[in-house]
């Protein structure tokens, strides 16, 4: 798997309002509704959509 890169400022304000913690979650690919993000350390996997 590729290796994750920190998110935007507006994917961590999507994150935020979802209740996530931004500093434990890497975005692995982006599409223009949605985005993968993948947990630092259980390796589990989520898509969010964008706004």
């Amino acid at each position: 798997m590729k290796h994750g890169k920190k998110p935007s400022r507006a994917q961590k304000e999507n994150m935020q309002l979802r209740g996530l913690n931004t500093r434990n979650w890497l975005v692995i690919k982006v599409f223009p509704k949605e985005f993968h993000i993948v947990h630092r350390e259980t390796g589990s996997l989520r898509v969010l959509e964008t706004f």
